[in-house]
């Protein structure tokens, strides 16, 4: 069997690829299909299916029992909103509690050389 040449087989890659963007386009169009007469079905519209922003959507509109309206759900253990004493300072007056992300002032100087012990407030 005779080996085939790099453009030959760019060539048949190329073929390939129409192939399946082909195939691709014709299984979406089905699947467009079957959606459209879903929503016909059912009688859905798009706040229904989470894209529309003015309409609310039947599950939207149900009374959620115990839940005061307007108000979005927390997280488990959320603090957002909570202030939370610091726990490291320099001398510049820069202060971190110890959460999230360091911040540039301490990198800096724990960089240089610094402890973090340095900058804990006792």
């Amino acid at each position: 069997m005779p080996k085939k040449t790099y453009e030959q087989l760019r060539k048949q890659i190329q073929a390939l690829e129409a192939e399946a963007e082909k195939a691709r386009r014709n299984e979406a169009a089905e699947v467009i299909a079957r959606i459209r007469d879903a929503i016909a079905h059912y009688g859905l519209t798009a706040a229904d299916l989470g894209l529309g922003g003015g309409a609310k959507s039947v599950r939207a509109a149900r009374k959620r029992p115990g839940r005061k309206p307007g108000r979005p759900r927390k997280a488990a253990g959320a603090t957002a909103g909570r202030k939370v004493a610091p726990k490291y300072r320099d001398e510049k007056g820069n202060t971190w509690a110890g959460r999230g992300k360091r911040p540039v002032w301490l990198r800096d100087a724990l960089a240089a050389g610094r402890k973090l012990e340095d900058f804990a407030i006792k």
